[in-house]
């Protein structure tokens, strides 16, 4: 049976941008970054893009972005959002995380955004070697000197940071004790234009109990943890 993530990746892609084009409310994402690395004139690489909700942030930026996933219907999303924004300083690709298509050394900042923890999932016996797979490809593709960031879930409809699950707490400690990541966490509350549209965009998403939740509260305003883990090469 495929897993719930993959089914969404591939047939909801626009419910999907729709969800996160509400999340980060206050705008630390692009904050953050710009406190971690200095994007202006930087060239990106994005591993497991999505619709591009990263990307879109970083072309503000950085001097170019070359962004991949594996599910087409996700990157023809972040295509009709990338051209309506008017930027031009993208490029989109189909690319497995553990092997991407790109130049060794080409990169100044890597990036990946809520991607490399679904290893965890659906991988349980392996997660280890594919993430590690991942890393090794982050830093193959950096430049000596760059950085590599990685964003993932701490909790979303919680207002203090807890993994969601136990294996992605021991991802999430395998990373700063194994590979020398440094850590912080940041919120990222989502911001609904009505209670009804919150309960429809997080029930496809995140399940029944937080959008029944969300009905129950009548909530506008969800809050959400985000992880952040770097480091240079």
């Amino acid at each position: 049976m495929p897993d719930p993530f993959q089914t969404i990746y591939a047939q909801r892609a626009h419910d999907y941008d729709r969800l996160v084009s509400r999340e980060d409310m206050r705008g630390n994402l692009l904050a953050t970054l710009q406190e971690l690395v200095p994007l202006a004139g930087a060239h990106v690489v994005e591993f497991g893009a999505g619709t591009g909700r990263m990307t879109r942030l970083l072309a503000l930026l950085a001097r170019r972005v070359a962004a991949f996933d594996l599910a087409p219907a996700m990157l023809a999303q972040a295509r009709v959002v990338l051209e309506e924004s008017g930027l031009t300083n993208w490029q989109l690709g189909v690319g497995d995380n553990r092997a991407m298509p790109v130049a060794t050394g080409c990169a100044d900042v890597v990036l990946e955004g809520w991607s490399f923890g679904h290893a965890v999932g659906w991988s349980p016996h392996r997660w280890r070697e594919d993430v590690a797979r991942m890393l090794g490809e982050m830093q193959r593709v950096l430049k000596r000197g760059g950085t590599a960031i990685l964003f993932e879930t701490l909790g979303t409809g919680s207002k203090q940071p807890q993994p969601p699950t136990p294996g992605l707490a021991e991802l999430y400690a395998w990373w700063q004790a194994e590979h020398g990541f440094q850590h912080t966490w940041i919120r990222t509350d989502y911001q609904f234009e009505s209670a009804a549209e919150a309960a429809e965009l997080t029930r496809f998403f995140f399940g029944e109990e937080l959008a029944a939740r969300v009905e129950r509260e009548q909530l506008t305003i969800l809050p959400e943890c985000t992880g952040v883990w770097w480091r240079s090469y």
